[in-house]
């Protein structure tokens, strides 16, 4: 099956995903390290829109002034010259030992205040490359041990950091939205704000909530052995889906970020159809990027690399053609009546009506016939053969 790539379908990658060297704990780097410019002339190749970065991602972690504004001058011409968009940035607190014990919420204060300097440094990058998200991944914001962490505490110098943040981005007139990055455990033995339930709640504590949102990451809500499509849901629900990020994983292990589809595909398949189709009369129920935060396999040279690149890209449009002939298919729509799942968006209550109403109401409960109800079936796994038979092309 043909499927092309345009700007308008909003892919994007992050530097350290097509430039991982493939290190792991048991293995040393199986690829050598790539050119930032290098990466944006090849994604714009294979069809991205966008390229996102890490700070150490771009520049290495302590270079001089002379050389960091040398690789950003480097980098800047390659977007220019391939019409790449920065769309989202984000800032490594976790791989330098100073944040072994976190950034944000580290027990040592002099290490938050250079965290803190770190992500505003950051942001005067992103806000001059046009970034308008702000992805905050806290990987080493937890703990291993309940006794070494005030996590009380920990959430309150959390808050004091995001606020910080927002003010120094409205005072700079930069515009940034924020995105918390949940997961819930790796490289910490727990991290705080471990789900996308955890992540959403903490938003409400800070001084400017509609600032924040999430960026919940397939792998990681898995991890946790949640369903990422009803995470997906509710988050949009609140208001509070800012970026997501695909990738595979298979249950509850470690983070796999395997290409997008190749884990959980039924999920996969669920998730596009909820992103493509799942707002009001079938519209895009998520306008922003769709962005892929994966590593190409240890296996793989860079030739590799690309075609898992475009593996990612190919995924997710054979995933949106397979949703939008479910949803035309007239069998499919016969039994998601059956289902009634379109009655579920009918309101419980008439108009006007009150408790009062309802108690007087005899149908719905002296004179109703439970044991008839309950005799109804739904028809849901025909529902599902459906989908299955759709996403392998069989109807």
């Amino acid at each position: 099956m043909s499927v092309q790539a345009t700007r308008d379908d909003k892919f994007s990658f992050g530097l350290w995903t097509v430039g991982w060297q493939a290190r792991d704990p048991f293995g040393d780097a199986t690829r050598p390290a790539l050119d930032p410019v290098e990466a944006v002339h090849k994604l714009a190749e294979v069809g991205a829109y966008g390229i996102t970065f890490h700070d150490d991602d771009l520049v290495p972690f302590g270079a001089d002034a002379q050389t960091r504004d040398g690789i950003v001058a480097g980098f800047k011409k390659a977007l220019d010259e391939t019409g790449l968009i920065v769309p989202m940035i984000t800032t490594n607190l976790f791989t330098h030992p100073v944040f072994k014990d976190g950034g944000f919420t580290s027990n040592d204060r002099s290490v938050r205040r250079y965290a803190l300097r770190k992500v505003l440094r950051q942001m005067d990058l992103g806000a001059e490359l046009g970034a308008k998200t702000l992805v905050l991944w806290g990987g080493r914001e937890g703990a291993e041990y309940d006794s070494a962490k005030d996590v009380q505490a920990a959430l309150d110098r959390y808050r004091e950091a995001l606020n910080l943040l927002a003010q120094y981005s409205e005072d700079r007139g930069y515009g940034f939205r924020f995105a918390i990055e949940p997961k819930p455990n790796e490289p910490r033995g727990d991290i705080l704000l471990p789900t996308a339930g955890h992540a959403i709640a903490f938003t409400q504590e800070l001084d400017r909530p509609e600032l924040f949102g999430i960026n919940p990451e397939v792998g990681h809500e898995q991890m946790a052995g949640l369903n990422f499509t009803q995470g997906i849901a509710q988050a949009l629900w609140h208001g509070k889906l800012f970026h997501i990020d695909l990738n595979g994983q298979h249950g509850p292990k470690y983070d796999q970020d395997l290409v997008f589809g190749h884990g959980d595909l039924l999920s996969a398949f669920s998730l596009v159809d909820l992103l493509e189709n799942g707002g009001v009369d079938g519209a895009p129920a998520y306008d922003g990027p769709r962005h892929f935060d994966y590593k190409p396999s240890r296996t793989e040279d860079f030739t590799g690399v690309w075609e898992s690149a475009k593996a990612n890209i190919r995924m997710y449009l054979l995933l949106k053609e397979r949703a939008k002939a479910f949803r035309a298919d007239p069998e499919v729509q016969e039994a998601l009546a059956a289902a009634k799942v379109a009655e579920l968006g009918t309101p419980t209550l008439n108009a006007g009506e009150t408790y009062t109403d309802l108690l007087a109401d005899r149908s719905a409960f002296e004179d109703y016939d439970a044991d008839a109800a309950g005799a109804q079936g739904y028809g849901f796994v025909k529902l599902n053969q459906l989908a299955i038979e759709h996403v392998l092309g069989a109807r």
